[in-house]
């Protein structure tokens, strides 16, 4: 390989590899006084999916233009779901087929309609029948989606309670529930003698 083409490679690499614009003393201080090279390597890159231009005394990469209707997309706005938004999601991921009113049951609050549209519209639920009760009101699941996105299986891979406990993920008033209903809030008295 020749000096040049050493030279050149190296160019394309520096100019490649940097986040903004170089201006040719800038170029140099990386690969030494044969900087000079740049129009050649954009007449090298001329033609190509991506080209080396120069704008304002300064060297970069960029997509060529004729092309940049392949490059757009759809953009999705990524949105942080809400506290309601993830309990109500938990109560179905492990109590599915969930009614809206089970759901509410569970929570101690109304859930809005937007709550499950949102987390319909996420992929995550769905609707999941009707149940055979008067009103036959409208159940829900969790979808494949659901599991591909937290990395499960199936649903007996949601954590138990004893890993959300090992984990730190249930407040102090949820232990001392727990412990309050299985027996275990042993109340001392003390009086004091005078």
């Amino acid at each position: 390989m020749s000096v040049a083409d050493e030279t050149m490679r190296a160019l394309e690499a520096v100019l490649f590899a940097s986040d903004q614009p170089m201006t040719v003393p800038e170029i140099r201080a990386y690969i030494g006084e044969d900087a000079d090279l740049a129009a050649a390597l954009a007449d090298h890159y001329a033609g190509r999916g991506i080209e080396l231009v120069e704008r304002g005394g300064r060297w970069h990469f960029q997509t060529a233009a004729d092309l940049a209707n392949f490059l757009r997309r759809d953009r999705e706005d990524s949105r942080k779901l809400s506290r309601a938004g993830i309990e109500t999601l938990a109560i179905i991921a492990y109590h599915e087929p969930v009614t809206r009113a089970e759901i509410e049951s569970i929570r101690g609050v109304q859930t809005a309609k937007g709550t499950l549209d949102v987390l319909m519209e996420a992929g995550w639920v769905r609707p999941a029948g009707r149940r055979e009760v008067p009103g036959r009101p409208l159940t829900y699941a969790t979808t494949a989606e659901f599991l591909t996105h937290f990395g499960l299986a199936s649903r007996r891979d949601l954590p138990g309670i004893d890993d959300l406990r090992a984990a730190g993920l249930l407040d102090p008033v949820d232990l001392a529930f727990d412990a309050a209903q299985s027996g275990d809030d042993t109340v001392e008295t003390v009086t004091q003698d005078d």
